[in-house]
């Protein structure tokens, strides 16, 4: 995106696409993220914690 102004003291405006960040917004969504992630992975983690694997043997049936 290359903008070219007419006037001179509005060149100065002109954005670098170089130089462009994603600023604050970028950041906080970006910790939103982070933050929710690590918010499901530890509740996952509880919750497979109260999970019994031990499987009890079957009792023979007799027919």
């Amino acid at each position: 995106m290359n903008v070219t102004l007419q006037h001179p003291a509005l060149t100065v405006l002109a954005l670098d696409d170089n130089k462009v960040t994603p600023g604050v917004l970028g950041f906080i969504v970006f910790a939103v993220l982070g933050i929710g992630t690590w918010w499901i992975l530890k509740a996952m983690n509880r919750s497979l914690g109260r999970v019994n694997f031990v499987e009890e043997p079957e009792e023979p049936t007799d027919k």
